[in-house]
């Protein structure tokens, strides 16, 4: 068995839409090799930070991101797998990436409860504390709000 922490960089940006870990951007991996009969047995973390923006209210956003990986890989010749050791090393690259993309959300946002932009003046919502986003009117109604607003006003 052999343990092993690692800084590296990704020599390309990793990850689609709105937030991916960008080129350069370090990534440190704790990882653990161990000998089994089939192969070797990879376990570990890995530690970066993905930038992109919200989804809800387009701010620009930096997260961390943790993911926990194990993967065999098998000796050349036996079942066919897809990760192999090749030369006595197993490359890492292809894991790691995987497993970043992979986690990284489909919907990020800056906040658990962001609320987003008001559709009718596109401001962020967050910035306008107490004030609550009000839904348009469907025209074929709107004839009926001179009676509501006739009313409140007596």
């Amino acid at each position: 068995m052999r343990e092993h922490s690692l800084d590296v960089t990704p020599a390309e940006r990793w990850g689609e839409g709105l937030v991916a870990v960008e080129a350069a951007r370090p990534i440190e991996l704790d990882v653990r090799l161990e000998s089994v009969h089939e192969g070797i047995l990879v376990s570990g973390t890995i530690e970066t930070v993905y930038e992109g923006e919200c989804s809800r209210c387009l701010l620009a956003i930096a997260q961390p991101v943790e993911v926990e990986i194990q993967e065999l890989f098998t000796y050349p010749g036996q079942e066919t797998s897809d990760f192999e050791v090749q030369d006595d090393h197993v490359d890492l690259e292809t894991l790691v990436r995987d497993a970043i993309v992979l986690s990284l959300p489909f919907q990020p946002v800056c906040q658990p409860d962001c609320p987003g932009l008001d559709p009718a003046t596109g401001e962020r919502l967050a910035e306008r504390p107490g004030t609550e986003p009000r839904a348009p009117i469907d025209p074929r109604w709107g004839a009926l709000k001179e009676f509501t607003d006739e009313g409140s006003e007596a």
